[in-house]
């Protein structure tokens, strides 16, 4: 890789607010804002909309569409050809 050209990488804290969850990993992303961790140390702050935490398909709160019920229903109006 040439030196010089790449952003840093670099340890950065990921905050969802929608959960309050912060999980720390390692991204190019840079933040004002600063945070204390678990550990001691003091990373970047980035706050994000929705992540692993809140999203529903991960929580398990996803909802499930009838296609079939809509089809069946079509078929009904329209009559299947």
């Amino acid at each position: 890789m040439k030196s010089g050209i790449h952003p840093a990488y670099g340890p950065v804290v990921f905050r969802d607010s929608a959960s309050g969850t912060a999980f720390l990993t390692r991204s190019t992303m840079t933040s004002e804002r600063t945070i204390a961790w678990e550990d001691g140390n003091t990373y970047p702050l980035v706050d994000v909309e929705i992540s692993s935490a809140s999203h529903p398909f991960y929580t398990g709160t996803a909802r499930v569409l009838d296609t079939a019920g809509r089809v069946e229903r079509f078929e009904r109006r329209y009559g299947a050809r």
